[in-house]
């Protein structure tokens, strides 16, 4: 029999829990990357504009502004200026600068220091005032409104690198490993949150070891698919059809 379970009961991911994810994450993203060869930094990914090089540089990026306030201070003045020079959204033109700061690295240069630097960002993270959490922020994305600073350090982050491991993964052809309690409960949180932004019933089964079946309501849309895949069209790397055209963040 299959356990359904209420959008409405799952709980958000608190601070405490959140830096346990993302230390794990941390850990599962470093292990497939140990695990490359040569030739598979350069394979494309989903993400158009990079090879697996320019995306673990991304994620560097990402966990270098993590683990310090004055890069990430820089990186937001360096992104301001790209953006209005460009004319482009601030998600892009932050993204750019931190592939084009640190593409010159090697893969072994990049595996080294992004072990460093997201144990670092946890670190920081974790020890970040309650006052700083609450500062709002523009994350950059065109229609999204402002965050807290909390939900970029415990969810965003996160989120970042799990879908990066599924980027990698597909992109060199390796099974993503994935587990109920961690992996499971990452995606159940996706879930929770595209709930509330569209407000619809629903029952949504996603298959694999990391999926469920959620439900909101009754008589409305059904969907089934593969969990991972409910993420990627969520991050827009594919794309739904009704309640599942309303995106969440990563």
């Amino acid at each position: 029999m299959t356990t359904m379970t209420r959008v409405d009961d799952i709980r958000p991911i608190e601070r405490s829990e959140a830096m346990r994810l993302a230390a794990a994450e941390n850990d599962r993203f470093l292990d497939l990357l140990r695990t490359l060869e040569a030739g598979d930094w350069t394979k494309p990914t989903d993400c158009e504009l990079w090879d697996v090089h320019r995306l673990v540089a991304h994620v560097l990026g990402n966990a270098d502004m993590g683990a310090s306030m004055r890069e990430a201070a820089r990186q937001q003045l360096a992104t301001r200026r790209k953006a209005k020079a460009e004319g482009i959204n601030g998600l892009d033109a932050m993204t750019a600068i931190q592939v084009e700061a640190r593409d010159h690295l090697t893969p072994d240069e990049l595996v080294a220091r992004l072990g460093t630097a997201l144990a670092a960002s946890v670190r920081s993270r974790r020890r970040t005032p309650g006052v700083v959490r609450r500062i709002r922020i523009d994350p950059g994305i065109p229609g999204e409104a402002k965050w807290p600073l909390a939900f970029l350090m415990d969810t965003i982050f996160t989120r970042d690198v799990w879908m990066h491991r599924v980027d990698v993964s597909r992109a060199v052809g390796r099974e993503m490993v994935l587990t109920p309690e961690h992996d499971g409960r990452l995606i159940a949180d996706v879930v929770r949150e595209w709930g509330e932004r569209h407000r619809q019933p629903f029952r949504l089964e996603l298959g694999g070891p990391a999926g469920g079946t959620f439900v909101r309501g009754a008589g409305g849309e059904d969907h089934y698919l593969d969990a991972v895949e409910f993420c990627r069209i969520m991050s827009g790397r594919s794309t739904g059809t009704g309640l599942l055209t309303t995106a969440v963040p990563f």
